[in-house]
């Protein structure tokens, strides 16, 4: 397998667009979700961390009562690849996913962002 290529600071910015919430800091991409509480909290890092081993690639995770940040950077490439944007958006996806027909919504989770 061939090494990762660290983005540019211009290829990040570009791709951050199209995931709003995320944002570069310290050399990485990052996203707090927001929770309802404790339990919540639990799952979501269960669900990133079932994401994140399938993938084989492994976010920073800060967990607190009511949120969680998710920090993505590829060490080895020393910097931000298309593999962090790649596990951001599914983490996206799992965290944010709305329940509709023919299942009954829970509000567990708030479409907010940091």
């Amino acid at each position: 397998m061939a090494k990762e290529t660290a983005l540019t600071e211009a290829e990040i910015r570009e791709r951050l667009a199209a995931l709003p919430g995320w944002r570069h800091a310290d050399g990485m991409i990052r996203r707090t979700f927001k929770t309802d509480g404790w339990p919540t909290t639990l799952m979501l890092v269960n669900a990133v961390g079932f994401t994140a081993e399938a993938a084989d690639h492994h976010p920073d995770l800060l967990v607190q009562w009511g949120s969680v940040q998710v920090s993505l950077a590829t060490h080895s490439a020393g910097g931000i690849t298309d593999k962090d944007f790649a596990l951001a958006e599914v983490i996206e996806r799992t965290a944010l996913w709305q329940a509709g027909p023919p299942f009954r919504a829970a509000a567990k989770f708030k479409r907010e962002g940091a």
